[in-house]
């Protein structure tokens, strides 16, 4: 199994919007993303949480069977499709996967 997980820092404003409200449009884009391949085994999108400790806005956390699972989903056209908002709205953008 492959772990895939994905942190942002998002800009005070963009795409005419406040951090906040880009956070919760950019989960909801994400979101869209679960399910989309086979192979892809839990897809998770959080937003910072008020009063909990939090450095980035956004965190992705996702598991896939395999490399080629991951992959796919990367060229997915649904995927594609959120890339471009998310570079709009990225201050920051840190990211890790591994294998267990």
């Amino acid at each position: 199994m492959l772990k895939h997980i994905v942190m942002w820092k998002l800009k005070d404003h963009a795409e005419g919007a406040d951090r906040a409200a880009n956070a919760i449009e950019m989960k909801r884009r994400l979101d869209e993303c679960a399910n989309i391949v086979p192979g892809q085994i839990t897809f998770e999108v959080v937003i910072a949480q008020p009063g909990l400790e939090a450095t980035y806005d956004v965190v992705l956390y996702s598991e896939f069977e395999d490399q080629a699972a991951l992959e796919a989903y990367v060229k997915h056209p649904v995927h594609q499709a959120v890339i471009p908002f998310i570079g709009a709205i990225r201050e920051g953008r840190q990211c890790m996967d591994y294998i267990v």
